[in-house]
């Protein structure tokens, strides 16, 4: 093993391992290297929200039992699809996935965890083991490994401040001071990396919105490409962190997909793609390669029911509208950023930019990271379900003999807000308006979802039914004009 390896996560660096080969006995050893005195469990129950479970090491005896026997928790109360009389479910932690506690005053490890029946079984209405399921059966079918990342967006709310204004609506990669939560945004960087976060960068967002007594200044923090379920993971964790670094500044971190209405709003676009054998198969000699038409096509097929995963709350629906960024249509593109799918640049020439910035040196091997980017999501999303419903619909990409084609009745290469172009707006496809459409969208393409075993007939019905009850249909009709209940409805979501 080499002694020269860069680890983020604490106690990777302590054991020089990396996290995927944790043991037992080696977080052990951390804790009492460290003087860690507490164990936090974290898992993300049915609203998809990472909820926590605290023990204090009482000795060495009951460390080991939380770390090899788990735990009973209430069902019941943590998913509602369990009946009360029968609710108890074990949470079991995964050892890969501890990290050291970067707010508890006493010192703690936290661990991320699985649920599991009375008989020992993975509970199959658990998010992440849904995801799981849409892994493995998305590869199954494909022979590909389904890899993804977040854009993680969102907006700093503070009171007002006179000095050093961005102006409205460009905030797009400000420095300090001008980006006055620069300082906020790289100390929960650090943070989110010691938990295992894969980051590749942060910025200040174009949005920046001042009001009589604040200020909002938006943010985005982008992940790099990991399997499905680690993706998942890390963006319940940034989320949680943030908002606890948000407490800690007094200040108030929003994921809402609106904040203000005509202003931009926080997505949560989702980077894509396969590998085989470790590497990138995204392309083929410079080419989009045909697993990634595939991919492509799969996205287009279920875009619409997706939105019950990617958009759960009534001001989802405020964000996605024509002539924004936010796309309602679906369709693909190039670079395009009014397109639902989009495939931004991947590299191709690094190695000739590299020579020329920096005459002399080498230049070097860069292997293809080519994405596919799925832009409609929102930080509303329930994590594990939406990166399960990509790997759904990736999987329908490989199972239909027409994906290609498919794929290329959809593909637009204008930006088709302009005037001149706007005719191909009435030939594509609309996303859902509302999350009432959304669940009719669901409701429709279960067939897709439950297939093969990976979202139970349970689990559909439990998000069909919670997107049902806002009854938010023309929603944006009956707001017209109506500012205050408008900014009622905003701040009602703002922590979504």
């Amino acid at each position: 093993m080499s002694q020269n390896k860069i680890y983020a996560n604490k106690i990777a660096a302590f054991l020089n391992k990396e996290s995927r080969h944790f043991t037992r006995p080696d977080l052990v050893k951390y804790i009492k290297a460290h003087g860690i005195k507490m164990v936090n469990y974290r898992y993300a129950a049915g609203d998809g929200r990472l909820k926590t479970l605290n023990f204090i090491i009482n000795d060495e005896k009951y460390l080991d039992r939380i770390l090899s026997a788990g735990e009973r928790v209430d069902g019941s109360s943590l998913f509602g699809s369990i009946d009360a009389g029968s609710s108890d479910l074990y949470v079991m932690p995964r050892y890969r996935t501890a990290f050291v506690n970067p707010f508890s005053q006493v010192p703690a490890m936290d661990i991320m965890c699985s649920f599991y029946t009375p008989d020992g079984k993975p509970f199959s209405g658990a998010p992440a083991e849904i995801l799981r399921r849409a892994e493995a059966e998305f590869t199954k079918v494909s022979g590909f490994e389904f890899h993804a990342m977040g854009e993680l967006e969102y907006y700093v709310i503070s009171p007002k401040n006179p000095l050093y204004p961005t102006p409205t609506q460009k905030g797009y990669h400000e420095s300090y001071p001008f980006s006055k939560w620069e300082g906020l945004r790289t100390e929960a960087m650090l943070a989110i990396a010691e938990a295992g976060g894969r980051i590749k960068y942060g910025h200040s967002e174009v949005g920046f919105i001042r009001t009589e007594d604040s200020e909002m200044s938006q943010q985005e923090i982008e992940f790099l490409p990991v399997p499905a379920s680690e993706a998942a993971d890390q963006l319940a964790i940034a989320k949680w962190m943030l908002s606890g670094i948000g407490l800690k500044y007094g200040v108030v971190i929003s994921f809402a997909p609106k904040i203000s209405i005509g202003h931009a709003g926080s997505g949560l676009h989702v980077h894509t793609c396969l590998l085989k054998n470790g590497r990138n198969v995204m392309l083929d000699k410079g080419e989009l390669s045909v697993p990634a038409r595939r991919l492509i096509a799969g996205f287009l097929e279920l875009a619409g029911p997706m939105t019950a995963f990617g958009n759960t709350v009534p001001t989802s629906y405020f964000r996605l509208v024509p002539h924004q960024e936010a796309p309602i249509n679906v369709c693909w593109a190039y670079r395009n950023r009014s397109a639902l799918v989009r495939i931004p640049l991947g590299w191709l020439n690094a190695g000739d930019m590299v020579t020329d910035a920096n005459p002399g040196s080498a230049a070097p091997e860069v292997q293809s990271n080519q994405t596919v980017e799925f832009r409609s999501a929102d930080g509303s999303a329930n994590l594990h379900f939406l990166m399960a419903g990509l790997c759904v619909a990736a999987r329908r990409g490989f199972e239909r003999k027409d994906a290609p084609a498919f794929a290329g009745k959809y593909f637009v290469d204008k930006n088709i807000y302009h005037k001149e172009h706007s005719v191909l707006l009435d030939k594509l496809p609309k996303l859902p308006a509302s999350c009432w459409a959304s669940s009719e969208a669901l409701e429709k393409a279960r067939g897709s979802f439950e297939a093969r075993g990976v979202f139970t007939p349970q689990v559909i019905d439990g998000v069909v039914k919670r997107l049902r009850a806002y009854d938010d249909r023309h929603l944006s009709e009956r707001l017209y004009g109506k500012e205050e209940e408008i900014k009622k409805l905003v701040e009602e979501y703002l922590y979504c």
